[in-house]
């Protein structure tokens, strides 16, 4: 019997688990509130950072594959805090991802970043990603484990686009000179886990990003010319009136480069730009 744990089991978990429906007998994923004990083929279990459910240990403990897609807190990793010592124990393991955020590399005033480029992350969130990625890779050092670090552009896809911002007028084109933003559709996540889960390498890093790094006023530009919604007014940056957390966002400014899950791991993106993504996403209904 192979068992699947997710830590954190949410939007981009839930494709993946789709994804690899037919590699493993057994789901697992942690939620801080369960409002059930199932969620289609995953068996959830309450974990909220500091308890658990009691069959979450044994789960940990006969785990082949888990994917930690809980942030840091102000206190470290969670999961890492929690778990250690069971995971260690694990003969049965061999693949553990962890989720991070191309956030890690800070600003780099528009240029292309790779997985050797230094990290100079800005906001506090992303000083806090760093050193959650390096707890995790120092536990793969320490205990031999196959520990893998994804960072994570942009998330979209199905439910969460710019096709359905328009829909809900919550579209905004801010435009701030020579701003671009990563993004990668949930489907291509999934594809890269599931390329890792069958080559894995351990202490790898991998970016999880598109084609092409753009002007966030492009992709609301081109989705409202496929749905016939209103274009948003241009908005100048300085005048935004943006929450702290976006601020942050247009703080940085870099191009990611995928090169290495290609080279690596062989995948082709699905959805290698976000002209792709929103042609899919409208096909499907979305933002209609």
């Amino acid at each position: 019997m192979s068992s699947l744990l997710i830590f954190g089991y949410g939007y981009t978990a839930r494709v993946f688990v789709e994804a690899v429906q037919d590699d493993f007998t057994t789901f697992f994923g942690t939620s801080r509130k369960p409002h059930s004990k199932q969620s289609g083929l995953v068996k959830l279990l309450r974990f909220d950072g500091v308890d658990a459910d009691p069959v979450l240990h044994q789960a940990v403990m006969e785990a082949e594959a888990v994917l930690v897609s809980v942030p840091p807190d102000e206190r470290g990793d969670p999961v890492l805090d929690a778990f250690s010592d069971l995971l260690a124990q694990n003969q049965n393991l061999r693949w553990l991802g962890y989720l991070s955020t191309v956030g890690v590399y800070g600003d780099h005033q528009g240029k292309w970043v790779d997985e050797r480029t230094p990290l100079y992350p800005h906001s506090e969130r992303s000083k806090r990603r760093v050193e959650a990625e390096q707890a995790w890779l120092d536990f793969g050092q320490q205990t031999g484990l196959p520990v893998h670090v994804f960072r994570l552009a942009g998330i979209y896809g199905p439910g969460q686009n710019a096709l359905v911002n328009l829909q809900q007028g919550t579209a905004k084109r801010v435009i701030k000179e020579g701003q671009v933003f990563n993004r990668i559709h949930v489907e291509d996540i999934a594809a890269v886990l599931k390329a890792s889960l069958q080559k894995p390498h351990a202490q790898a890093i991998y970016n999880v990003s598109d084609d092409e790094p753009s002007p966030p006023q492009d992709v609301v530009a081109y989705a409202a010319q496929k749905s016939g919604y209103p274009l948003p007014p241009e908005m100048p940056f300085e005048k935004a009136n943006l929450s702290p957390m976006a601020l942050s966002f247009y703080g940085e400014n870099k191009r990611v480069s995928n090169a290495l899950i290609k080279e690596a791991l062989g995948v082709t993106l699905a959805y290698p730009t976000y002209r792709q993504g929103i042609d899919a996403l409208y096909a499907a209904g979305e933002g209609r």
